[in-house]
């Protein structure tokens, strides 16, 4: 699809996707927001209990960035750059990653489905995700194996979803798709509680935690594994970002213009799910920033999903990044994230809620 106008034929008018006002030139806050993404996440190689300077933790990372290019006395010890390359970077990476894929997930979910209340936890992806984790972990499966079964379980979550709320309007329509959500939902909860309880003593501590959301542990092993996915499926969906405007009209426009709604749609459910599966097998649920971000995403930079999904994905990592800073420093015991996450991101999307009824997005 190209960049032409995009025609409405029930009025023969072209649809504007302009930008907001915060953004008049389009692409002003995405580069805004990138450069926002690198300052914090060399902030966040900064805090911890064994505190760095900001510059030296910026001269690390360079080193890190260009091995060859290293000065004859490095102003840095040996410790400092094991907790920056060992510890941190590796945490900072995952949790920019982890934000990423859920501020992907979220704008493509609400933008396919032309609804703002729709995010990976409401849909059932996520509770689907998290049951193919702990079954994975239950039988003893490497991370790679984890992987499929969340994107295997997850896709079957968005399926059954689909599917009921197909059912019971006949479509994919706003209430049905949030109800539907909510029972597959629950019953894939009721499986993972299932899992909990044929446990054993051993397992069940590290399954209970996984389900809580966290970035500890994180290594080059897991940075490596929702790395995949972000690149593959994020690339997918930054190419269909034009289409996805045409798929916020109704389905008989959007067929009307050429685009193949089902397929469309169903290359969307499974682009999601993989990125779902890819965060949940490495941090467990981090709910609410699929949700959130893509609401101030549009704020900044207006409907298009041409820029929407790029600012999505860049808040959702500073969101999630922060979450993480946070999480690790204001107590002594660790806050798991997915708790954070729920705590700020509740709030937020009631006030988010509030102010966006009537401008257009609870049309059926």
């Amino acid at each position: 699809m190209s960049d032409e106008l995009v025609v409405d034929p029930r009025t023969s008018a072209p649809i504007s996707f302009e930008p907001s006002f915060l953004d008049r030139s389009g692409w002003v806050m995405p580069l805004l927001l990138g450069g926002a993404l690198l300052l914090a996440m060399l902030l966040s190689l900064c805090l911890g209990a064994y505190p760095l300077p900001f510059l030296k933790a910026a001269q690390i990372v360079g080193h890190l960035a260009l091995p060859w290019v290293l000065p004859e006395n490095p102003p840095w010890t040996v410790e400092e750059l094991i907790v920056v390359q060992v510890i941190r970077l590796p945490r900072v990476l995952l949790a920019t990653f982890a934000g990423l894929a859920l501020g992907l997930a979220g704008a493509a979910l609400q933008g396919m489905m032309r609804n703002p209340l729709v995010g990976p936890d409401l849909v059932g992806v996520s509770s689907g995700a998290a049951f193919g984790g702990v079954l994975a972990m239950l039988v003893g499966w490497t991370f790679f194996g984890m992987v499929g079964m969340a994107f295997a379980m997850g896709l079957l979550a968005m399926a059954c979803t689909f599917g009921l709320s197909h059912l019971v309007r006949g479509g994919v329509q706003t209430m049905a798709l949030i109800l539907a959500g909510v029972f597959v939902g629950a019953f894939f909860t009721a499986l993972v509680g299932i899992v909990q309880y044929v446990a054993d003593n051993v397992q069940l501590p590290g399954i209970v935690y996984w389900l809580l959301g966290s970035f500890v542990g994180a290594d080059k092993g897991k940075v490596a594994l929702i790395a995949v996915p972000v690149f593959l499926s994020g690339s997918i969906l930054m190419l269909l970002r034009w289409r996805l405007n045409v798929l916020s009209l109704s389905d008989l426009d959007a067929q009307s213009l050429g685009v193949n709604v089902r397929r469309l749609r169903w290359l969307i459910i499974a682009l999601v799910s993989l990125l779902i599966a890819g965060q949940v097998a490495v941090s467990g649920i981090v709910g609410w920033i699929g949700l959130v971000v893509p609401h101030v995403a549009r704020m900044l930079v207006g409907p298009d999903h041409r820029r929407v999904l790029p600012a999505s994905a860049l808040v959702g990592a500073l969101f999630s990044l922060g979450l993480d800073n946070i999480a690790r420093s204001v107590a002594q015991q660790e806050i798991p994230v997915g708790i954070l996450s729920a705590l700020f991101g509740t709030p937020m999307i009631a006030v988010l809620f509030w102010k966006t009824q009537g401008k257009g997005w609870n049309r059926e």
